[in-house]
């Protein structure tokens, strides 16, 4: 699948270090795409926005 479209974001829940880096493109059409910020031409996981929703609205941290 070519990404050179998305637009990554680091996501809030990622570690103010460096460490724990996750970065998100949710901007591509009915997928939301999800990376190692410290290896950006890594691997790629590929969700469903519904899926993703679900997955991120089940963070047992916030509750």
């Amino acid at each position: 699948m070519d990404l050179t479209g998305a637009r990554w974001r680091k996501t809030v829940r990622s570690g103010p270090d460096g460490g724990n880096c996750v970065e998100v493109a949710g901007n591509l059409p009915g997928l939301v795409a999800v990376r190692d910020s410290k290896d950006p031409t890594g691997p790629v996981l590929l969700f469903p926005p519904d899926a993703w929703r679900a997955f991120v609205g089940s963070d047992p941290v916030r509750r």
